[in-house]
C-alpha cells in the first residue's frame, strides 16, 4: 500500500511539474523556425501562396518559416510526410484540392486520412476556374456551346491539365449536368493544353484565371462563362457558369493551411489567427489578384465541414464517372 501512495504521489507530482513546461512550450510559440510542406514543386500556384503566407507570418513571429516542397504522387508523398510529422506546431502543410479532397476517390489506397490526420487550420486561398474555348469557335456563350455540342454529337471534346485534375472533375461535372457527350482529352499541364485548346484541337477546357486568363486578354481565348458562385472583379462583365444555364455548377480549386492531428489547440489557433492577418493584408490579397484568386474563408470547424463536402462531391463525381487514375 505504502509503495502504491508512493508511486501516485510521484506521478502527481511529475504531472504537476510537466504543466507549466507544457503551457510555457504554447505561450512562447514559435521559439524555432517553423516547417511548411508544399506537397507540389517549386513555382506553382500553391507554392508562391505559401511562400508569400509564409514570409508574412514569419515576419510577425520573428521565426522562420521554412518552405518545404515535396511533390510527387498526386500530392500525397507532401501530405503523408506532414500527417508523419511531430505534433508539435513545427511542421504544418498547404494543402490543396487534390491531396486533401480529390485523391481520395480517385485512388484505391493512400498512406493518410485527409480528416483524421489532420487539424484544419485556416483556408487561405480559392482560385476559379474559366471555361474558355478557342477564339473562333462557333459559341460564345455556355448557352451556345451546349447547342453546338448537341448537334455535333460524337466529336465534341474538352481537355483538362490530366486525369483526376480538378481540371477534368470540372469538365466531367459539367458532361454530367448538361447531359452533353464529350470526350475527355488529358494533357500533362496546363501550357500544352492551351496550346492545343488555342489551336482548335480541343473545343473547350476549364482553367485557372493564372494560367487561361492572359490568353483571353490578349484574344487567342475566348471566355464562355466562371466557375464561381458570382461573378469576378477580374471579369465582372462575364457570367457564372451556374447563371448561364447550368444552376448550381461551380470549378474552382483552393488551398488550406493545416496541421497533424493531435498537434495542440491553443498553437492551432495561434497559427490561424497570425495566417488570417497575413491573408487580410493589402500585399497578400495583391498577390492573390496577380494569381488570380480570391482570399479563402473559414478556419477550424467551417474547414472541416467543408473539406468533408468537398470529399463527399468529388468521390461522387469519380465514381459517377468511372474516372480512373494515369
Amino acid at each position: 500500500m505504502k509503495l502504491i501512495a508512493y508511486l501516485f504521489r510521484s506521478i502527481a507530482l511529475a504531472a504537476v511539474v510537466a504543466a507549466p513546461t507544457f503551457a510555457y512550450s504554447e505561450s512562447g510559440y514559435p521559439s524555432k523556425p517553423v516547417k511548411l510542406i508544399v506537397p507540389y514543386p517549386a513555382g506553382g500556384s500553391t507554392d508562391v501562396v505559401a511562400r508569400k503566407l509564409g514570409q508574412a507570418i514569419a515576419d510577425g513571429w520573428k521565426q522562420p518559416v521554412i518552405v518545404d516542397n515535396r511533390g510527387g504522387a498526386s500530392g500525397m508523398i507532401g501530405l503523408e510526410a506532414a500527417a508523419r510529422s511531430d505534433k508539435d506546431g513545427y511542421t504544418i502543410v498547404m494543402s490543396a484540392t487534390g491531396p486533401q479532397a480529390i485523391n481520395v476517390g480517385l485512388f484505391p489506397k493512400i498512406n493518410y486520412d485527409p480528416v483524421k490526420d489532420f487539424e484544419p487550420i485556416l483556408q487561405t486561398a480559392i482560385f476559379p476556374l474559366l471555361m474558355v474555348a478557342p477564339a473562333n469557335a462557333p459559341y460564345r456563350n455556355v448557352m451556345e456551346f451546349i447547342s453546338w455540342a448537341g448537334v455535333n454529337k460524337g466529336t465534341v471534346n474538352f481537355c483538362s491539365i490530366g486525369t483526376g485534375s480538378p481540371s477534368h472533375l470540372a469538365g466531367e461535372l459539367f458532361a454530367s449536368m448538361t447531359k452533353l457527350q464529350m470526350t475527355h482529352v488529358p494533357y500533362r499541364g496546363s501550357s500544352p493544353a492551351l496550346v492545343d485548346l488555342m489551336g482548335g484541337i480541343c473545343n473547350v477546357m476549364f482553367d485557372s484565371a493564372l494560367t487561361a486568363g492572359p490568353h483571353v486578354r490578349s484574344g487567342k481565348l475566348k471566355l464562355l462563362a466562371v466557375g464561381t458562385d458570382s461573378r469576378m472583379t477580374a471579369f465582372p462583365s462575364v457570367p457564372t457558369v451556374s447563371e448561364s444555364g447550368v444552376p448550381g455548377f461551380t470549378a474552382y480549386t483552393w488551398t488550406a493551411l493545416f496541421a497533424p492531428s493531435g498537434t495542440p489547440a491553443p498553437i492551432v489557433e495561434k497559427i490561424r489567427v497570425n495566417a488570417a492577418k497575413a491573408i487580410a493584408s493589402p500585399d497578400f490579397r495583391a498577390l492573390l489578384e496577380a494569381q488570380g484568386a480570391i482570399p479563402g474563408t473559414g478556419g477550424g470547424p467551417e474547414l472541416a465541414a467543408f473539406l468533408k463536402s468537398e470529399i463527399e462531391k468529388s468521390s461522387k463525381l469519380i465514381k459517377e464517372r468511372g474516372i480512373k487514375p494515369e
